[in-house]
């Protein structure tokens, strides 16, 4: 009996600390994966034109906290000159550093820090505000320590990952967690969906943005970009960029300094129970074609409006938001095969894809060689479905900066343009195309949706 309550006893004191220690035995030892990856990881300081904070990131203000403790004590009290804080790694060993665009854009002068506090100034090879990413060099004589860069197609939601980055300023702070999710859908401000990014627990906080995202074989997996925040703060769930994603990026920017895109020319919605019902599938899932623009590779593919892209290039196509991202990795004038239903029938069809026009700071459109349409002086957006719907319009671009030509005809932001030179602007490639077409010097008619009203407006296509 005495026995027995021993073992109980025993038991009671030392099971609780037992099972503790059974469980930190399991937990990953970071400390080797830290020590050979932080000499490639860098922080990155950048200064530009004045500005005011957004109030709708409340993260900018921790910044500015952070960055008036080196006010000089007589120094003016007017508009500083703008300051991002980010992170970066070394790709390789010549000098090419990968980060996000937000942390340069709009920088006059990018500083980077090293492990070893050196400090060089670097220059911009290339960005690409889709993807939000840039591609920087520093020039010296050493060979720099490089990152090893992983698969993030391999990832598996529940694994361990690891961040390195500079949160507040911290320089190389290191947090943990797991992937929470794969391919997230999270539109830009033009409503693009690009990037199927990788959703994490893992602690990410301004300063972290550019960061690497390793796994435990210390393999570069994602970069840190995003965080879901009411306070500008880490609430639990953060966004990072696929690797696989980002060296396709970083390789044309190096290579070129910009990014081709495939572009079908489709607007597309998601599949709902009841919209699965009324086509004729078994379960929602594909991207169901809602229109069709007029001239574009889906048209001369063949494409039409009802059809429920189900694969393409071999990828299923569960949600909508993930052709745009399948499509875009496809370099124009590639063929592929591409896996729909129609009129409750499977067809497989080859289709050329296209290029999509690239997109500058503001929004704007332009095409891949000289800018045709930025002749206009027009930055425009295009219109949710949404807006589309309260507006009671098929389609149109709304503007967001009008100079040059355009302001001289008298269109302003928040216009809502619906035709150029009488044919119909669906989008912001239709008007490029139109652009395209229009003869120097000419002077053509533009519609436009001014607070609930149509008018016409003459305007002057410039020599």
């Amino acid at each position: 009996m005495m026995y027995i309550l021993r073992r109980i006893l025993f038991a009671a004191i030392f099971g609780p600390l037992w099972s503790q220690s059974v469980a930190a035995s399991e937990l990953p030892d970071f400390t080797q994966l830290v020590a050979q990856n932080a000499p490639a990881v860098v922080n990155i300081s950048t200064v530009g034109e004045p500005r005011k904070s957004s109030s709708r990131n409340p993260g900018n203000r921790e910044l500015d906290e952070f960055f008036r403790q080196f006010r000089p004590p007589n120094a003016p009290r007017g508009p500083m000159p703008s300051r991002s804080l980010g992170s970066g790694f070394i790709v390789s060993d010549d000098g090419y550093i990968l980060t996000n665009n937000h942390v340069v854009d709009g920088a006059s002068e990018i500083i980077v820090r090293f492990n070893d506090r050196r400090e060089l100034v670097a220059t911009l090879v290339g960005q690409d505000p889709r993807s939000d990413l840039a591609v920087l060099k520093v020039e010296t004589d050493d060979k720099l320590p490089t990152v090893t860069i992983g698969k993030s197609e391999t990832l598996k939601v529940g694994e361990w990952v690891l961040a390195i980055g500079s949160p507040f300023g911290f320089d190389y702070s290191v947090t943990a967690g797991i992937v929470s999710a794969k391919g997230r859908s999270l539109p830009t401000a033009q409503n693009e969906t690009y990037v199927p990014y990788i959703q994490t627990d893992v602690a990410i906080n301004p300063g972290n943005s550019g960061g690497p995202l390793f796994n435990l074989d210390g393999r570069v997996v994602g970069i840190n970009a995003q965080i879901y925040s009411n306070s500008g703060g880490f609430m639990g769930v953060s966004f990072a960029i696929p690797i696989d994603v980002a060296m396709e990026v970083a390789d044309q920017l190096r290579d070129g300094g910009r990014v081709s895109r495939g572009w079908l020319g489709v607007v597309i919605q998601e599949v709902n129970r009841d919209l699965a019902e009324s086509f004729g599938l078994d379960r929602p899932h594909g991207a169901l074609i809602s229109r069709v623009m007029d001239g574009t590779p889906a048209q001369l593919g063949g494409l039409r409006e009802g059809d429920i892209i189900t694969k393409f290039n071999g990828h299923s196509i569960e949600r909508s938001g993930e052709l745009p991202q399948h499509v875009g990795r496809v370099r124009a004038g590639n063929e592929v095969e591409v896996e729909l239903v129609r009129d409750g029938e499977k067809i497989t069809m080859g289709l050329e894809v296209g290029e999509l026009s690239d997109l500058d700071k503001r929004g704007r459109v332009v095409t891949s060689g000289p800018s045709d349409s930025d002749r206009l002086g027009l930055g425009v957006v295009d219109l949710s479905e949404e807006e589309l719907s309260q507006l009671d319009i098929e389609g149109g671009v709304r503007v967001e900066d009008s100079s040059g030509a355009a302001e001289e005809a008298g269109i302003r932001p928040r216009d809502i343009i619906l035709r150029l030179n009488n044919r119909v602007v669906i989008d912001r490639n239709a008007l490029v195309e139109i652009t395209a077409d229009l003869a120097p010097g000419k002077r053509v008619p533009v519609l436009v949706l001014r607070n609930g009203n149509t008018l016409f407006v003459p305007l002057q296509v410039p020599e």
